[in-house]
């Protein structure tokens, strides 16, 4: 299941999550601040995103493989 990032914010100590869902009751969610996580300067950030979104437009214009091409792509070009 591939699901967008789940926003949470503190009150009073306590993490309130006001975000509609189609998880089902009891499952469970890692939560982690946004802030810092990943180690990447603003450069690299931009850089991410400029990247998420040429892959966005790849995809949405047909420019993909599916795994098993991918893989005889490569088999091919190691021969």
């Amino acid at each position: 299941m591939v699901m967008s990032p789940l926003k949470a914010t503190v009150r009073r100590g306590r993490l309130v999550l006001d975000e509609a869902t189609t998880l089902p009751d009891g499952t469970e969610v890692e939560l982690m601040p946004a802030d810092g996580w990943d180690d990447l300067d603003d450069d690299e950030r931009a850089r991410l995103h400029e990247a998420l979104e040429a892959s966005e437009e790849d995809i949405a214009a047909g420019r993909v493989l599916t795994t098993d091409e991918l893989l005889a792509r490569l088999d091919r070009a190691r021969q």
